[in-house]
């Protein structure tokens, strides 16, 4: 019986005598497009692309919130409360001493002035979702 020499794959020969050639196995290559398939697959089902517009619109959003609240509301908040820059209050524990060392304060008034950009942000998001009636467009998963 005659016998059948199996084939081989050929390796690539290199250009130059220090040179090495790299063949990557068949499976390595394959296991990189399923991985991409699963990755789209991934980003088509979960939304991945939605969310990344919500968040780029959601901090555009802030900022332009934080802009007003700074620029609008605090001012007329201090205003109210004696002319006051609302960000400066604080609540002074142990005085510092003449250089300006060894104090210490909590600055309850930059917590306010960001809890009022909170719920401003929170309120133009809402408003934008609710009063475009946005949150219709999202289309619900069946179980």
């Amino acid at each position: 019986m005659p016998t059948t020499k199996k084939p081989t794959a050929r390796k690539p020969r290199a250009t130059h005598k220090n040179e090495r050639s790299f063949v990557a196995p068949i499976a390595i290559a394959n296991a990189g497009k399923t991985q991409l398939a699963q990755f789209m697959d991934f980003v088509r089902e979960q939304g991945v692309v939605g969310l990344a517009v919500g968040l780029a619109i959601g901090t555009a959003a802030g900022a332009a919130v934080k802009q007003i609240v700074d620029g609008l509301i605090n001012p007329i908040v201090g205003f109210v409360i004696g002319g006051i820059d609302l960000s400066q209050l604080k609540w002074v524990v142990v005085a510092a001493d003449k250089n300006g060392k060894g104090g210490l304060a909590f600055s309850w008034g930059a917590i306010l002035s960001s809890l009022i950009t909170l719920i401003a942000t929170a309120f133009v998001i809402y408003w934008l979702i609710h009063i475009a009636k946005l949150d219709r467009l999202d289309k619900k998963k069946e179980a």
